[in-house]
């Protein structure tokens, strides 16, 4: 059957950021089609939330608090990761953000912060995941990138930036690994995450959806979706690229000036 594309079934998959949104909503998506799953995350009462619906799916969990910006906190998930289930199929790069900043206003350091969030994180903790993927059987990496890195939006110089340059680090290090390891990248679009949420009243969600051809902010399932079909076996042929999942964005939809 071709859903059988999707399953995961005794895959090790790492999803960093997984304590909420887009990461806690991957790692469970993983659950569900059979994978164990290593929830990396700053904050140890939301992994832990997380690890325990993962388990409830019938498969493994190891939550770990991991700070990416910490070089020993990631060689220290990879590590674990390895103890633990001996392989490493999967990775989701979905830690980042960057708040709103002026052109004017945002600092050098905003800037080099920014990068070395969005993506030297995901660099460092591919490069430590990937000889593990050579090792097994191969493997697939998820980047998560941003609208942001693609379409202009007043405010996000530093964190769009770095999205664009997260988007084409993907295209090179899928060209470098292939055939064994995919890289590919998601753009997500405004997404209903608690990362979203402190900016959002009722105006403001009407005035982006107005602003979205298809009327509609997007729900975390949405790129959870997504992450599962560009990890798993479905999306086989596919590498080197960053899928725009933002509900047919062109333009920005963003409806606040950047303070």
């Amino acid at each position: 059957m071709i859903l059988d594309r999707f399953r995961l079934d005794g895959k090790t998959a790492i999803v960093t950021g997984a304590g909420r949104g887009i990461g806690r909503g991957s790692a469970l998506a993983f659950a569900d089609v059979g994978a164990n799953v290593v929830c990396g995350a700053r904050t140890e009462e939301q992994i832990l939330d997380t690890a325990k619906e993962v388990e409830k799916r019938g498969v493994k969990a190891l939550p770990l608090i991991c700070d990416a910006n910490k070089r020993e906190d990631t060689e220290a998930l990879i590590a674990k990761a390895m103890d633990k289930f001996g392989r490493i199929d999967i990775l989701v790069n979905n830690v980042g953000g960057t708040g709103p900043k002026p052109f004017l206003r945002t600092s050098e350091n905003m800037f080099s912060e920014a990068f070395r969030f969005n993506v030297t994180t995901a660099f460092l903790t591919s490069r430590l995941a990937v000889p593990h993927m050579l090792d097994g059987d191969g493997g697939s990496i998820v980047n998560i990138s941003s609208a942001a890195g693609r379409v202009p939006i007043p405010g996000f110089v530093a964190y769009g930036t770095a999205k664009a340059a997260m988007s084409h680090m993907t295209k090179v290090m899928a060209h470098e690994l292939a055939p064994r390891v995919r890289v590919n990248a998601i753009a997500v679009g405004a997404t209903l995450t608690s990362a979203l949420a402190p900016f959002l009243d009722d105006e403001a969600k009407s005035k982006m959806e107005a602003l979205t051809p298809l009327g509609a902010l997007g729900e975390v399932d949405d790129i959870a979706t997504a992450v599962l079909y560009l990890a798993s076996p479905a999306s086989r042929w596919v590498t080197g690229k960053t899928f725009e999942v933002d509900g047919g964005q062109e333009a920005s939809n963003w409806p606040f000036e950047a303070s």
